[in-house]
């Protein structure tokens, strides 16, 4: 490919990005614009209780969705998506919060344990499924799909597709078309209606799209399918509390338990069991609890989400990738001494302000845990300011701890930007500007950040961040093992990708070993 060919090819997918993240955010204006049926607003919604379901709308996207569906682009960013889910998986096993689950794995896992656990071990599905989905989760370095307000992590369904797949002996071409089905439910119903606006949290979508991936990998038809999606996204429904201030670990776990549910719901459907069908537009269904009609036309979805699919850089909440590049860009051009710093300011889209800066979701200046640490925008800025970069070791406690940053995140102001906030999603727009005590500024400014669609993550990106994440917990060459597996799933069982998975050491084995 010529140099012009590559920039005309970008500008293409720059531009498609645009067109469809417009839409996403119109949709998602509407949805906060929308008044609440329940709460005493004007708009009534006529249930509907006969005819096609949105349930069995997804039921058949699934079961028509086929590998060659997907492009060889697409299914090129699909690969580096998972090799980024891995990645993040494997640094995650020392968690504490993950210890917790993987001891839970082994004490109640050991019927029927014939699924890996990510690191060493086997469960069962349900316990493989929820903890593996749980590693990929929990650093908050996964990827996103941003659609106007609304954001998901499609990368939640990874784990537990994974292990489904193990479960019942599939191919890698198997567990590539059912993880992009599970892929695109989730992104498409993140565009479709406004979750967080009504305090849903934004793993809500997840539930459908696990019900829709494990049927594709069980084989289910499309009443069973209907069912499974109906029993899964009925059977909890998390709210957007877990993400406003004080931040728990459960955040980084919620995912895991709705993949709990997940399997067990879409097994039992496997059985007959029936679900809901008109869980989203039946009587006091999901469209009533937002006060808004939800309809997508699934026989006209295709497999493109991953042309809009954000990966991260940082160890962060997406929405604070493009204000850390901005300070590391502005560190690298002026070398300036930290200890030296009067004030910075972020100005950001209002969701990075929401999210992260002190709006809706609470302060961000009192930061102590790795939770609050990698959701607050002021915290993420100082240290980035000081240690010129945002990874991992910026997270721990005891870096969190330090009088440094402690001291330069209160020195740090963000407010929202009307002219970014418009940007927004097709671009990700921040200015940093940080003032000396001697009485010299500087300031960058981004549109973007490495990692965004419009300038997305290359295999040489995310083997890098692979190889950095996954540091000793496995060797040079198991850690190629494990790429190759990846980049050449079409040709190999499921089961041989998760054996090398299973040689991967936690440093807490290790240690104790």
């Amino acid at each position: 490919m010529t140099e012009v060919d590559r920039r005309t090819s970008l500008k293409c997918v720059a531009a498609l990005a645009a067109s469809s993240f417009t839409a996403g955010a119109a949709r998602a204006d509407e949805a906060r614009a929308a008044p609440l049926g329940r709460a005493g607003g004007s708009q009534t919604l006529r249930p509907i209780t006969t005819g096609p379901s949105q349930t069995q709308g997804m039921a058949r996207f699934a079961a028509r969705t086929r590998y060659e569906d997907l492009t060889a682009q697409r299914r090129q960013r699909l690969k580096i998506a998972i090799l980024d889910s891995l990645a993040c998986a494997i640094a995650a096993l020392e968690a504490s919060p993950i210890q917790a689950w993987l001891a839970q794995a082994k004490t109640f896992g050991g019927s029927d344990a014939r699924c890996t656990l990510i690191g060493g071990g086997h469960a069962n599905v349900l316990y493989a499924g929820s903890y593996n989905a749980g590693l990929v989760r929990y650093l908050d370095y996964m990827d996103s799909y941003l659609a106007g307000a609304e954001v998901c992590h499609p990368s939640d369904n990874t784990g537990g597709v994974l292990s489904a797949c193990e479960y019942a002996g599939r191919s890698g071409k198997e567990f590539l078309t059912a993880l992009a089905v599970a892929y695109q439910v989730e992104a498409t119903l993140t565009g479709a209606a406004g979750f967080m606006a009504h305090g849903f949290d934004l793993t809500t979508q997840l539930a459908f799209s696990l019900g829709a991936g494990v049927s594709k990998v069980l084989g289910l038809d499309e009443a069973q399918a209907t069912s499974a999606i109906g029993i899964c996204a009925s059977s909890g429904v998390p709210l957007l509390v877990v993400r406003t201030t004080p931040i728990s670990e459960w955040k980084g776990l919620l995912p895991a338990q709705l993949t709990f549910g997940g399997i067990q719901g879409t097994l039992l459907a496997s059985h007959g069991l029936t679900g809901p069908k008109y869980v989203i537009e039946g009587p006091e269904g999901l469209a009533h609890a937002l006060g808004q009609p939800i309809h997508v036309d699934w026989d006209r979805v295709q497999l493109d989400c991953f042309d809009r699919l954000a990966l991260k850089s940082y160890n962060s909440a997406v929405p604070t990738q493009s204000a850390i590049f901005a300070m590391l860009e502005l560190r690298k051009a002026h070398r300036f001494d930290p200890a030296a710093v009067e004030s910075i300011q972020a100005e950001v889209f209002q969701d990075a302000y929401d999210f992260t800066g002190g709006g809706k979701f609470g302060p961000k200046t009192d930061v102590h845990t790795k939770e609050d640490a990698d959701h607050s925008l002021p915290y993420l800025l100082a240290v980035a300011a000081i240690d010129g970069e945002v990874h991992t070791a910026q997270l721990t406690s005891e870096r969190i701890a330090r009088p440094d940053v402690q001291s330069l995140l209160k020195k740090v102001q963000v407010r929202p930007n009307d002219g970014f906030t418009a940007r927004y999603p097709a671009q990700m727009p921040a200015r940093i500007t940080v003032r000396l005590t001697n009485g010299q500024s500087y300031t960058q400014e981004v549109s973007d950040y490495p990692g965004f669609p419009t300038r997305p993550f290359t295999w040489d990106d995310v083997v890098t961040k692979f190889d950095n994440l996954v540091g000793d917990r496995a060797d040079a060459g198991l850690r190629k093992n494990i790429q190759d597996a990846v980049s050449s799933l079409e040709s190999i069982q499921v089961k041989d990708l998760m054996q090398l998975l299973g040689q991967v050491r936690s440093r807490v084995t290790n240690a104790t070993a």
